[in-house]
């Protein structure tokens, strides 16, 4: 096998009010960042993803997600399986407690996440916009006065990465999958990526990527994460090439990040493509060909 295990990929998206948390009254607020400069930036917690990753899993490759009983006192993945039985468990890890027993004693098992996931987090600052909802139609029906709601709203461009430890997919305490397993759950969920969205109040939002950068490394690192940036640019959005090409730089050893890094990138977008593409000339491609190409490494990874 090729000792390049680390793979991660950074996305940017666009999208509108994805994560919701408690509200206060009749208000119902998204998840927010601060910052020291005092914007605010919404966000979808990872949590929020793994979720989306989950149900697109099962629909589109049918990961078992039979797997959660609360017979230990907690909701949790159900004691008898292993990574074998689930996908989810495999790639996102799992902590299992039980109780005690006359024979024996309780405690709890763990397995960390074999692919870690960042939140995702808005490129655009929100400006506090609201919207007024009711539910006048039904009301009217009886005569009655309609229900008032106040929603927060935030239409932007949001940046998460997913980072992939090829080396630990498939393994487990004394179980171990075939490589061809391995190699199946990672294209799996590299094409549930590819085609990502969330159901949310009514709505389905397309998570899909619209710019995405990275490969398969030396090194299990984000490189990219953080390292995006939009600038206003001629009525439209632009990806900062500078950080870009300041992060490709970074070496592991002897080798640049550069040599092992592709982007992709969807069409009429952002409004530097054209600068994207001479700055990287060999490393620019569509969306789709950057998926295949991902996966024709991981696949060689497992051969």
């Amino acid at each position: 096998m090729d000792n390049k295990n680390g793979l991660t990929i950074t996305i940017v998206f666009k999208a509108e009010s994805l994560n919701y948390g408690e509200g206060i009254g009749n208000i119902s607020e998204l998840k927010k960042l601060s910052r020291g400069n005092g914007k605010v930036y919404t966000f979808a917690s990872r949590q929020a993803i793994r979720y989306d990753i989950a149900r697109l899993g099962n629909k589109m490759f049918n990961w078992n997600l039979e797997t959660v009983d609360k017979l230990q006192g907690t909701i949790q993945f159900k004691e008898g399986l292993t990574i074998e039985d689930s996908e989810e468990m495999d790639l996102f890890g799992y902590m299992k407690t039980s109780k005690k027993k006359d024979d024996k004693d309780g405690g709890s098992t763990t397995r960390s996440a074999a692919v870690r996931l960042s939140n995702a987090i808005s490129l655009e600052d929100y400006k506090s916009d609201m919207d007024f909802l009711n539910n006048k139609g039904l009301a009217d029906r009886i005569n009655e006065f309609p229900n008032l709601a106040n929603i927060e709203q935030h239409l932007s461009y949001y940046t998460y990465t997913v980072t992939i430890d090829l080396s630990r997919i498939g393994k487990d305490q004394n179980v171990e999958l075939s490589n061809t397993e391995k190699q199946k759950r990672v294209v799996e969920l590299l094409e549930i990526i590819k085609v990502l969205n969330r159901d949310i109040r009514g709505r389905q939002e397309n998570l899909s990527p619209l710019f995405i950068i990275g490969g398969i490394y030396n090194l299990n690192t984000p490189y990219f994460l953080g390292r995006i940036k939009l600038e206003n640019k001629d009525d439209g959005f632009s990806i900062n090439t500078n950080v870009l090409k300041d992060t490709m730089k970074l070496k592991i050893g002897e080798n640049i990040i550069e040599n092992d890094t592709r982007i992709g990138i969807v069409k009429d977008i952002f409004k530097n493509e054209q600068e994207l593409e001479s700055i990287f000339p060999e490393k620019i491609y569509d969306v789709q060909t950057f998926f295949e190409k991902l996966e024709e490494e991981v696949k060689e990874y497992y051969k």
